[in-house]
């Protein structure tokens, strides 16, 4: 299908009964004279998202298995591996199409196994990354109050779940205002949280040696090191894939491909590693991975509170940003159920588990790189078969009516909704992640100290899709204007 064709297909869904917003299940998709986002402002957007607490954080849980030069290989080779994955699965066809991912992901899993696919895998692990970023928040706040009062607080106090609760109130404010609103924020914040950034470079060069650095010990690791790499790279391959929820929602907005795939690849790619570094660095100096912790000694009083202010900002924002597109995909992925709910009544309704998570501040952070881990092992099952969709079976080629249409037509309609080629795949990539390398037990097969695990289970998931897709839908039309 052209692209100029899908204006005359925008009108004739807006011109068509059967189209009306009664029936369809999503939002239009974005004509390019809706696009509002430059390069520029997806690049702000990815870096506001990529440098906030968490990717400090992750930095210094890479700090726990590896040390310095190490830790940089495992960062670069994980996080460049899960972003290739991710903007290859997510970002392309949403730019191009001008649809939530989740729309399109309906010729891979059926309409109602996209539902199944969003209040599951989708929901918990955006709820799981909004929570971490509140009780960071949170942790942020107690600090720069125990730095003016003189007196230390507890580090899972009240205070953390108090300062959690305030940023949930603003990231649902920021929220509900719509994506511009989040851009306009985010073209603030990024600069600044790019400026400090290297400004807490330049004091790690200068207060510490690089030979103690280079030295340094990781903080907790395994008896074997080669598994110590491996988990680290696979934690980092876990991180980059994370980002699929979010990207291909917000990349709709971008004017161009270039525009989008640029700044979500190398912006994100760029701005994690370089405040993951910070914190990993720091974590190996002063002995702790929290960044909420280590800031303040790091930085000094001035700088470490005026950092962790601007950060606890950024966490808003990055809130703001991941429950945008998962409350779209929510929307979408209900039918008629939540189709006249109002926009911030739905959003506010997301932010109830995190709320309450805010209560339970020490679980979350105990937690992270197992959370991280299982997450990443159905996602990049997800990309898996998304790539193989997309790129190989409709070989790029999208029916947007039909899309739209879902079970009422004919292309996208499955026997109840749901496409078990696509299911079956998920699950069998996810499966043999976990049977790779079990995040909780920490039990591995050899081949996970060669080629990690999300790799395998993307390329399971992509193999399990085409071959049941061929096994099962074989007489089936891939396009109807073909």
């Amino acid at each position: 299908m052209s692209a100029p064709t899908r204006r005359d297909k925008r009108a004739t869904t807006l011109a068509d009964p059967m189209l009306s917003s009664e029936h369809v299940f999503g939002t239009f998709p974005l004509l390019k004279n809706e696009r509002t986002w430059s390069g520029l402002d997806f690049t702000w957007v990815n870096t506001a998202l990529a440098i906030a607490t968490w990717a400090f954080l992750v930095g210094g849980s890479t700090a726990l298995l590896v040390g310095f030069v190490d830790g940089i290989a495992a960062m670069l080779i994980g996080n460049a591996i899960g972003l290739c994955i991710m903007v290859l699965a997510s970002v392309v066809a949403s730019q191009r199409w001008g649809s939530e991912q989740y729309t399109l992901l309906r010729g891979a899993f059926g309409v109602v196994g996209v539902g199944i696919l969003v209040f599951t895998v989708i929901l918990i692990t955006e709820m799981g990354w909004s929570s971490l970023l509140a009780v960071m928040a949170g942790r942020a706040t107690s600090q720069v109050a125990s730095t003016f009062a003189g007196v230390a607080f507890d580090q899972y106090g009240p205070l953390v779940t108090v300062g959690g609760l305030v940023a949930i109130l603003l990231a649902w404010w920021v929220l509900s205002r719509g994506p511009v609103t989040i851009g306009r924020f985010n073209a603030i914040i990024a600069p600044g949280l790019a400026i400090i950034t290297v400004v807490m470079m330049v004091f790690l060069v200068v207060n510490t040696s690089w030979g103690s650095l280079i030295d340094a010990a990781p903080l907790a690791p395994f008896d074997n090191e080669v598994l110590n790499f491996m988990v680290a790279v696979e934690f980092n391959v876990g991180v980059g894939v994370s980002w699929y929820p979010v990207m291909g929602s917000l990349a709709r907005m971008t004017r161009t491909r270039k525009a989008a795939v640029w700044p979500a690849y190398g912006g994100l790619l760029i701005a994690t590693l370089i405040a993951q570094l910070v914190g990993m660095a720091a974590a190996l100096t002063l002995g702790d991975s929290d960044p909420t912790v280590w800031m303040v000694p790091f930085g000094g009083a001035v700088l470490g509170v005026a950092v962790l202010i601007f950060i606890a900002f950024a966490n808003i924002t990055s809130m703001s940003s991941i429950v945008y597109s998962t409350i779209l995909a929510i929307r979408q992925s209900s039918g008629r159920l939540l189709a006249r709910v109002p926009w911030k009544v739905l959003t506010a309704a997301f932010f109830v588990l995190p709320a309450i998570m805010t209560f339970f501040p020490q679980f979350m952070y105990e937690q992270f790189i197992v959370f991280v881990t299982l997450s990443g092992a159905f996602l990049a099952s997800v990309c898996g078969v998304a790539l193989a969709d997309y790129f190989i079976l409709r070989k790029q080629r999208v029916d947007l009516r039909e899309l739209h249409l879902a079970q009422r037509g004919t292309l996208y309609r499955f026997q109840g909704g749901i496409n078990w080629a696509g299911m079956i795949a998920l699950l069998a990539g996810a499966a043999f992640f976990l049977w790779l390398y079990n995040p909780i037990t920490l039990e591995t097969q050899p081949l996970f100290l060669v080629v990690t695990a999300s790799l395998p289970a993307a390329l399971i998931a992509a193999v399990v899709y085409l071959g049941l897709s061929a096994l099962l839908y074989r007489k089936r039309p891939l396009e109807l204007d073909a």
